[in-house]
């Protein structure tokens, strides 16, 4: 699996996913810089990334803590979401995706 991700610079990367790993964890296993803060339990929105709009309606819907949480991060676009709570699978190949600046 791949997954495409835009950084602050506005530079691109291949990364390659593992099913079943939540994509927070790809991005920090890869060095780029988000905080993470609370591991993946979505209390915190340190993990915060914009969804490009073409893979949006092929995520889960969002829960209602994890709506909570973007309501007190920085930056929140329609197409925010919290990588913490995106598990990948075979469905997310090719998924793109941008850092949000308040994830580092």
């Amino acid at each position: 699996m791949k997954i495409y991700l835009t950084d602050h610079e506005g530079k691109d990367h291949e990364l390659e996913a593992i099913e079943g790993w939540r994509l927070m964890e790809i991005i920090r296993d890869y060095g780029f810089p988000i905080k993470a803060e609370c591991g993946g339990a979505c209390a915190c929105a340190t993990c915060h990334v914009y969804i490009d709009n073409s893979w949006i309606d092929k995520l889960h819907t969002m829960h209602q803590d994890e709506e909570e949480m973007l309501d007190e991060a920085f930056n929140v676009d329609k197409n925010s979401r919290l990588s913490c709570q995106i598990i990948l699978d075979k469905t997310l190949d090719g998924l793109h995706i941008t850092l949000a600046k308040s994830s580092d």
